[in-house]
């Protein structure tokens, strides 16, 4: 059976950046038996404390997409965030507004293999692990890497976001 476009789109980007795991391998996206909509489900399927799970939340900045990769230990500090970034309004995207500009839906957001690069924010709370893992582009994939890796290969910045 043939994987998810989406999946197939987060192989490749990730192929295509050389992106490796934490233990200097490949970054191989793998589907679980179930979707993990949340990051205490995927830390649950995968036998990891929720921190290392990098959450992919797109925000609605301004009507411009933000990506913020942040760790599944905490929640996003919005009005702390617009403030920093300078905008004036930062909520959560809709369904509608995340899947037009991730070609993803919510729950499986990859941080790679969108349609167009998104500005991407990275939580450093995520460099506390030495792999993290993130989705890859429906709720039932995800793939292994590292902070600095996410950082590479999103050319994201990294950000105390909580």
């Amino acid at each position: 059976m043939q994987p998810h476009p989406n999946v197939q789109a987060v192989q490749r980007a990730l192929d295509e950046a050389g992106a490796r795991d934490g233990s200097g391998g490949a970054s191989q996206v793998r589907l679980l038996p179930e979707a993990v909509h949340t990051a205490a489900a995927a830390a649950e399927a995968l036998g990891v404390g929720v921190g290392a799970i990098a959450n992919s939340l797109v925000f609605d900045a301004d009507d411009a997409p933000l990506l913020v990769l942040t760790s599944g230990a905490h929640r996003v500090d919005t009005a702390g965030l617009a403030a920093s970034l300078g905008v004036t309004h930062l909520r959560r995207a809709t369904p509608e507004f995340v899947k037009r500009h991730t070609g993803q839906v919510i729950g499986g957001v990859a941080p790679v293999g969108h349609p167009h690069p998104l500005r991407t924010l990275v939580d450093t709370a995520l460099d506390g692990h030495d792999e993290v893992w993130a989705a890859g582009g429906v709720p039932q994939a995800v793939f292994p890497t590292t902070y600095a890796e996410l950082l590479r290969i999103t050319s994201g910045t990294p950000a105390e976001v909580a």
